[in-house]
């Protein structure tokens, strides 16, 4: 685990003095609170302005640091008129009633493509071999939900036959970390919990996170290469939605986890049967149909908002004022 990348979850001095009324609130009041409102530097502007446009002001009853992020915790209603400003003010939302005790043991599931990197690598690697449009028409398309995955999976790759598969090292050389994702790994690791990935992508890649991250799975689809060439196959089963929610399930039980403890990120429709069996579903920079069926969605914060959201468990932090 590298401490230095670890998001310090803790009370601080500036958010008293920013917001002096959570020093009279009882603590049954914090206990009781269930929305939580974070981004980086939440200011008494961005609270005037999510209250100027409902007919109830919010009530901000504890509120704590998450590494650069601010964490402010909610103990009215969020109504959808509040929501809609939090998010007008670039700052994200989430309903914490019942999230993962992150003081107990628990495991995060990530999607890879578009969520632990930046890139969807079928688009990159087509590129590459020459049909880069005509493979990134059918990835937003699966990412809608609008394709079969499997179909649309095995359809992409046999488009690349014959590429040489020194591309694959050239997209691996340059992959780009969704940012904060080294942040949220080891902060996980230091309180206790598991880190996976299961992905629609490929094991060229996948492969080379788990090693890079000590990661306790990474589970993805194998390209077939013969003679340094790609042959536009997928080896074996294709890593489709039910397999990354078996992957989840499978995972928990190994590691002896109780299924509310458990958390899966992603960010196109291939993912929601697997944060639909997660004790908790968090859509991250999604499609907006995967947005509005997750039980949490992450839109301008990056990947270190997981860690406020899961902060919200701790007691301590609810009751540090």
């Amino acid at each position: 685990m590298d401490v230095v990348n670890v998001l310090k979850i803790n009370k601080h001095p500036t958010l008293y003095k920013r917001f002096p009324e959570i020093l009279s609130v009882t603590n049954t009041s914090k206990r009781q609170a269930n929305w939580l409102v974070y981004g980086k530097h939440i200011t008494t502007d961005n609270i005037d302005a999510i209250n100027g446009v409902a007919l109830s002001a919010i009530e901000i009853v504890a509120a704590w640091k998450v590494g650069s992020y601010d964490a402010i915790l909610i103990a009215s209603e969020l109504t959808l008129e509040h929501q809609q400003r939090v998010l007008d003010q670039q700052l994200d939302f989430a309903y914490v009633s019942d999230i993962p005790d992150l003081s107990m043991p628990g495991i995060v599931v990530l999607d890879m493509d578009s969520t632990a990197i930046e890139i969807e690598c079928i688009d990159e690697i087509a590129i590459l071999a020459g049909v880069g449009e005509e493979v990134a028409a059918v990835t937003e398309r699966a990412m809608l939900g609008e394709l079969d995955f499997e179909q649309s999976l095995r359809q992409r790759v046999a488009t690349l036959v014959g590429a040489d598969a020194a591309i694959l090292t050239q997209v691996r050389d340059t992959l780009p970390l969704m940012p904060e994702l080294p942040q949220l790994i080891a902060t996980l690791y230091h309180y206790g919990w598991q880190v996976a990935i299961a992905s629609g992508g490929f094991t060229y890649f996948s492969d080379y996170l788990k090693q890079q991250f000590n990661l306790v799975s990474a589970t993805s689809n194998t390209l077939e290469i013969i003679d340094g060439k790609l042959t536009g196959k997928v080896i074996g089963n294709v890593i489709d939605a039910k397999s990354k929610a078996d992957i989840l399930l499978a995972l928990a039980e190994e590691f002896d986890i109780e299924p509310h403890n458990t958390v899966a990120v992603g960010d196109g429709a291939n993912d929601l049967v697997m944060m639909d069996v997660a004790g908790l579903g968090i859509a991250y920079h999604a499609k907006p149909n995967v947005e509005q069926q997750a039980d949490v969605a992450i839109r301008h914060a990056d990947l270190g908002a997981i860690i406020c959201i899961l902060s919200a468990s701790l007691a301590e932090q609810r009751l540090a004022w």
